[in-house]
């Protein structure tokens, strides 16, 4: 079995450390931080299937929700996972129609979803305020989730030490191993780890990794705020991921109500992350602007307050679609790397662990080689609303 150094252990880097360990291999995983520390403890996590495309790609996203439910069977339940109605719906007439459109199009690739009355509101998401719905109908997604990313992300973790794999936190990669011209290990705070294979899952940071090891990869950077309420009475409590023209909201443990705004978003200046006084003014600024929102459409939110907000960095591809493989430009580097990372890990760590034990190509995963041509045209429908929204500025 190989001995493959997993850098990374956020969700996507967990999920592969997970499948690669179950079947068999020598596993090390390398973190900077701690478990979930990056992206994955600031992201709104809730399974966006309905807003995959191409066909290919919202087949991938749809099986790797249904395998959330299969690892539940093998962790020994899917605490993280959290079936609820999703509730969509636009004001003006455009977003309607691409609602509308979206729907069609998805019940002829048999996705379950509904159209419905603005008055089903009152039983779907009861606090929603009777002003904030100017839609004539609404789209329903029936089997939709919500995702506590860092507790799935642990679980993983979790089981992949139970299998043998040695997790090591607080080290950073600084540079790389070279035998030859293939790349045979990592260099860490000082510390040399050698393996047959080396797997990039740091997500917004993946570019940098490959970076060192000579390469590149078509990513964007894109900031991102995930606000949290502080914990709702029980008779208020939202039981519905509401997507909505200003602002999506979802539930979350204890209560509570996590939002996301993509105009929120369009205004955050691409290097927050790495300006720390500018960060924080920035959230200070944003929050209340994400709150009073939220508190426009779920009329609870009005009696209760923001109890902060996390800045996450979003790693998104050039073309939407995932990258993960082998570039020919750094052999033995091989790239986990994608956006929707909590919907997507458990099929890219199954199938990325498939490829590196096998030695073989996976055909599921041809489309998705970081050598491609990025397409000139956004393929996945969810990066075209976040760059609609203005929250991507460049390719």
């Amino acid at each position: 079995m190989p001995r493959v150094l997993v850098i990374g252990a956020g969700v996507v880097g967990a999920s592969v450390a997970h499948h690669l360990a179950a079947a068999g291999a020598h596993v090390t995983v390398i973190e900077a931080g701690g478990p979930a520390a990056g992206t994955s403890s600031a992201t709104f996590s809730i399974d966006v299937t309905h807003l995959k495309t191409p066909h290919t790609y919202y087949a991938l996203n749809r099986r790797s929700a249904e395998l959330h439910v299969r690892l539940g069977d093998e962790l020994g339940g899917a605490d993280w996972r959290h079936p609820v109605p999703l509730v969509q719906w636009g004001h003006t007439e455009q977003e309607q129609l691409v609602i509308r459109e979206r729907a069609e199009r998805l019940r002829s690739w048999g996705h379950a979803c509904r159209t419905a009355d603005p008055s089903e509101l009152a039983e779907l998401a009861p606090g929603v305020s009777p002003d904030a719905c100017r839609a004539d109908e609404l789209v329903v997604h029936e089997h939709a989730s919500w995702y506590d990313a860092p507790l799935f992300t642990r679980r993983l973790l979790d089981r992949a030490a139970l299998n043998g794999a040695d997790i090591r936190y607080g080290l950073r990669v600084t540079g790389m191993l070279r035998t030859g011209d293939r790349i045979t290990g990592v260099v860490a705070e000082g510390r040399r780890f050698e393996a047959d294979w080396v797997v990039n899952c740091t997500g917004p940071q993946a570019g940098h990794i490959a970076g060192l090891a000579g390469g590149s990869l078509p990513l964007n950077r894109v900031p991102g705020l995930v606000g949290e309420s502080t914990r709702l009475p029980d008779q208020d409590r939202l039981g519905a991921i509401l997507a909505t023209p200003g602002v999506d909201l979802r539930p979350a443990p204890d209560g509570r109500v996590v939002s996301i705004s993509w105009p929120v978003d369009a205004v955050l200046p691409p290097d927050v992350e790495g300006a720390s006084d500018t960060a924080r003014q920035t959230d200070a600024a944003l929050e209340q602007a994400l709150h009073r929102l939220g508190r426009e459409v779920y009329a609870p939110l009005r009696a209760a307050e923001m109890a902060g907000v996390r800045l996450g960095v979003r790693p998104v591809p050039a073309d939407g679609l995932p990258l993960v493989g082998c570039s020919a430009a750094t052999p033995g580097l091989y790239t986990v790397v994608t956006h929707s990372g909590v919907t997507l890990a458990p099929a890219l760590g199954l199938l990325a662990a498939k490829e590196l034990i096998s030695g073989a190509s996976v055909p599921d995963l041809a489309d998705y080689s970081p050598d491609r041509t990025p397409a000139s045209d956004v393929l996945d429908e969810s990066v075209q609303v976040m760059s609609s929204a203005g929250a991507i500025t460049a390719a």
